[in-house]
Formats: structure tokens, C-alpha cells, sequence
């Protein structure tokens, strides 16, 4: 039905638009369906695969995709499927840790820039434009290179390339709320700051930032993947779909599936998350407006 025919009908054309919004297009749901897929992978990873991910078998190196083993095995021997399904938990392990670190930093650094004056709050928002001026993924090079090779390494380097976008979402929410009216009775009730921070100003702004960060989550799981691939982030034999692309480039030619289902893998779980986080995103904006 649509809204001209709802409003003929005599039906409230907000009632259509809210039954249109609380419906879930089949794109979205497949996605949301993937996701839980990948999700179990990364949860119980040997539910889905009963062979070792690092276990090598010279003998059978080099297979193709068959019975036997339905991914092919690599130039070990070892079994991709099983290395696809148990890498799952490492790379979204990267993602989902970098994405909390780079939420509880922007968390502290939004609210320090809200309620420390004109000018703490000019120098902490030029250090985000600055470090926002900066393409993600060199951010991220220039962090790794510090904070020093591996998981932990590229965790760190992924949240804070994270962190500026998310602190100006937290300081612009922070902004709204301190000038609210019950903060401000608050206020000149004698309230102690901290208190009124922890009650009013932080769960208000919580709220959109974990939407946003539900998009993000993505983007922070490529990144980490891509840190990977240059090997600067999980290193050999983790089975880490970014280190198994490094791995499968030297054996398009003759064994293509080491790099191409790994590869698969990671741009599905990209588009699942970014959907999903977007059609969130979507229905907080609708809740909001409404």
C-alpha cells in the first residue's frame, strides 16, 4: 500500500511510514544472516572446521579445492578452509578491539574538548582535524610503526586512526547536552561535575556513537587486514585473512583459491557489517526524527 492509497483508506500516513521503516529489506537480511555465519566462525571456528589451521602436509601441498579438502590446501599443505574459518576470529577480533579502544579514546578526548573551555577545546579539535587530514590507512602505518609489528600493534594503530572521527561525534553530542536545560539546573543546583558527566552528558552521547561505530567496524576490520598484508600485522602462521593474501599472491598462477577465498571472505564480511551498521544507523535516524 502506498501512502497516497493509506491516506485514501483513511489510514494515518505516519503509521505507513513508520510499518515501512520497521520492515527489513531481503539485502539486509541476508547480511545480517552472513553475519551470523561469521560470527559462529569466530566464536566456535571448530564447529565449522575439524582440521588444524596450522597443521602442514608436504605431501598434499598445493591442492585444488575438492572433497578432500573443500578450499584447497596451500604450499604447506594446510587445509585453507580451515585457516579461512579459524582466521575469522582473528580478524574480526582486530576490528572489534580496535574499534572499542578508538570509542573509549574518543570517549575521553570528546568530552576533555566539551568541558575544558574555548581553548582546550580548540587544541584537542585541531589535533583531530589534523590527524583527520591524514589518510586512514597511512595513519595507520605511521602508528604500527611505532607501537611495533603483530595483533596487538595493529590494534592500537587502528584505533586511534578511529579515534579523531569518533571524539567530534562525542564532543558535538557533549556540546548539545551541557547546554540542555536540566544540566544547566543541575549546574546551579551545586551538582558536582563528575556526577553530572557520568549521569547526563555520557549516556546521551553514547547512543550515536556506538551506531557510528557500528559502521565503522568495517572499515577498521579492512584496515587491520590490509596492515596484515603489508606484514606488518599478524605475522606467520596466524592464520589472519590479510597474511594469507600476502601468502597466496606468490601462487596466482597455480594455485589461485590460497589468496581467493580468504579474499572472499573479508569483502563479504565488510559489506555484511557496513549494512547492517548502516540500516542501524538508518532506524536510530528514523527514531530520532519521529
Amino acid at each position: 500500500m502506498s501512502v497516497e492509497q493509506a491516506v485514501r483508506a483513511g489510514a494515518p500516513v505516519a503509521a505507513v511510514r513508520r510499518t515501512r521503516r520497521g520492515r527489513v529489506r531481503p539485502g539486509v537480511l541476508a547480511a545480517a544472516v552472513l553475519l551470523g555465519l561469521i560470527l559462529l566462525a569466530a566464536l566456535a571456528p571448530s564447529l565449522l572446521a575439524h582440521g588444524s589451521p596450522t597443521d602442514t602436509d608436504p605431501v598434499h601441498a598445493l591442492q585444488a579445492p575438492g572433497g578432500a579438502h573443500w578450499f584447497g590446501t596451500d604450499q604447506l599443505g594446510r587445509d585453507v578452509f580451515a585457516r579461512v574459518v579459524h582466521g575469522t576470529r582473528y580478524s574480526l577480533a582486530i576490528g572489534a578491539a580496535a574499534t572499542g579502544a578508538g570509542v573509549g579514546l574518543a570517549v575521553v578526548w570528546g568530552l576533555a574538548a566539551a568541558l575544558s573551555g574555548r581553548f582546550g577545546d580548540a587544541v584537542l579539535m585541531r589535533a583531530a582535524d589534523a590527524l583527520l587530514a591524514l589518510p586512514g590507512l597511512l595513519l595507520a602505518l605511521m602508528v604500527v610503526l611505532i607501537a611495533g609489528k603483530g595483533v596487538l600493534g595493529t590494534t592500537i594503530a587502528v584505533a586511534v586512526g578511529t579515534a579523531p572521527g569518533f571524539a567530534r561525534v562525542v564532543r558535538a553530542q557533549a556540546l548539545v547536552v551541557r547546554r540542555s536545560g536540566y544540566v544547566e539546573s543541575a549546574v546551579s543546583l551545586g551538582v558536582p561535575r563528575p556526577l553530572i558527566v557520568l549521569r547526563h552528558v555520557l549516556p546521551n552521547t553514547l547512543g550515536p556513537l556506538l551506531v557510528l561505530a557500528t559502521v565503522t567496524l568495517g572499515a577498521s576490520i579492512s584496515t587491520g587486514a590490509a596492515l596484515s598484508y603489508l606484514g606488518l600485522g599478524a605475522q606467520p602462521p596466524t592464520p589472519e585473512w590479510g597474511a594469507m593474501l600476502t601468502e597466496g599472491q606468490g601462487f596466482l598462477d597455480q594455485a589461485w583459491w590460497i589468496a581467493l577465498f580468504p579474499g572472499l571472505l573479508l569483502v563479504s564480511t565488510v559489506l555484511a557489517v557496513t549494512v547492517v551498521g548502516r540500516h542501524a544507523q538508518a532506524r536510530a535516524e528514523g527514531r530520532a526524527a519521529s
